[in-house]
């Protein structure tokens, strides 16, 4: 089944502001909240598609790929983004906050409890880290696999990320009883309000650690490095910005680790000039073969090829080898390669070659006589990006 546009999923137009898009998430998921729709495997379905859009939409980087290529923007290849959510307890972790513990404690009187799980907290989340990858033209042309060193926070291995010294170390916390949640009742004039908030001892992990682990010293993470396998779509380009869900830094305490954000740059082609997803190629040729016209070899992104120069080429003329440029990025539009010609003046010449050119200038057929048929410079720059 295709995906439902985020945008339609949360009710807001592409113009909302951050405001707007995280109250729009408040409003759809108090309605197919679990605790009001108990065993409703649809309303399940709705909660767990607005956090994806909430998600995407409620991150700049994201959201601009999301405005600019849709669904496209995180399928395979594409460094990661929006992958859905299949566990319930994610959600509540991640975005619990946006519509607060007390809010259903309210409404359900204490009666309702959300699925297990939900009302605790994993630790601290982790940040996002950013790194810059540089590709040369040819791997942006077609695409390319990086394996990386990354060094950043990761797991311990000692504790598996609980930051507790081994499993007799973590018991369940004496205030909230595991819960991760304290309930306080108070009476009003209208009767008893009971409020739900998240446990002040244990932050709503539902646990505490009474021995901390020696390797992370209580953190569930070290600093250390990791390799990641980074897939580069074709056709990026310089400044253009990819996200990796979860291959950022690890969080505290088995908390969500933050995002990878790869920063593309170029490396600069010493024949070759990048203009969008044209390739432009300067060629020098020499007066006699501007005449007699010849055959020349051209670089291009993926090896060299063979151009007929016709006799009479002026300076100035563009050859043009279709689909010799780069690739659009999740698109189907090719760009092509530009030739520009370069008729070469000598800059000093022996007498003999002086004495011929002198000859020759009194040639009519040396004049210039150029006809209608004969673009001017401004044309032919716009004939070759049209």
């Amino acid at each position: 089944m295709a995906k439902r546009d985020f945008y339609e999923i949360l009710g807001v137009g592409k113009s909302a502001s951050a405001d707007e898009i995280k109250k729009a998430y408040r409003k759809v998921a108090m309605q197919y909240h679990p605790d009001r729709n108990p065993n409703d495997k649809e309303a399940e379905e709705k909660f767990k598609e607005a956090a994806e859009a909430y998600e995407v939409l409620s991150d700049a980087d994201k959201k601009a790929k999301y405005d600019r290529y849709g669904h496209a923007a995180f399928g395979p290849g594409t460094g990661g983004g929006a992958g859905g959510y299949s566990n319930m307890d994610d959600i509540f972790s991640q975005f619990g906050d946006i519509f607060g513990d007390d809010m259903f404690g309210s409404f359900f009187g204490g009666g309702g409890r959300r699925s297990s799980g939900a009302g605790r907290a994993r630790g601290q989340r982790g940040s996002n880290l950013r790194i810059k990858l540089k590709l040369n033209f040819e791997e942006i042309a077609k695409g390319v696999t990086k394996n990386v060193k990354v060094k950043k926070h990761v797991l311990c291995n000692t504790c598996g990320g609980n930051g507790a010294k081994d499993k007799n170390s973590v018991q369940n916390c004496g205030t909230c009883g595991g819960s991760g949640q304290v309930r306080r009742v108070t009476n009003t004039f209208l009767g008893q309000m009971q409020t739900v908030t998240t446990c002040p001892t244990c932050n709503g992990e539902g646990s505490t650690v009474t021995a901390k682990c020696g390797g992370c010293k209580g953190e569930g993470r070290v600093y250390g490095e990791e390799t990641i396998s980074i897939d580069i779509p074709a056709g990026v380009s310089e400044g253009m910005q990819l996200s990796m869900s979860g291959k950022g830094n690890a969080g505290e305490r088995g908390g969500f680790a933050g995002d990878l954000i790869i920063q593309i740059e170029e490396e600069t082609h010493p024949e070759l000039q990048r203009d969008g997803l044209n390739v432009a190629y300067d060629l020098h040729i020499s007066f006699p073969d501007a005449v007699f016209g010849t055959q020349v070899e051209v670089p291009t992104i993926d090896g060299r090829a063979k151009i007929k120069i016709p006799a009479g080429t002026q300076s100035g003329k563009i050859f043009r080898l279709k689909g010799k440029g780069f690739p659009e990025v999740q698109g189907y539009n090719k760009g092509d390669q530009l030739i520009y010609v370069n008729v070469w003046t000598p800059q000093q010449v022996s007498d003999e070659e002086k004495q011929i050119l002198e000859k020759l200038s009194h040639s009519p057929n040396f004049k210039p006589q150029p006809t209608k048929s004969d673009k001017s410079f401004f044309d032919r720059v716009k004939e070759a990006f049209s």
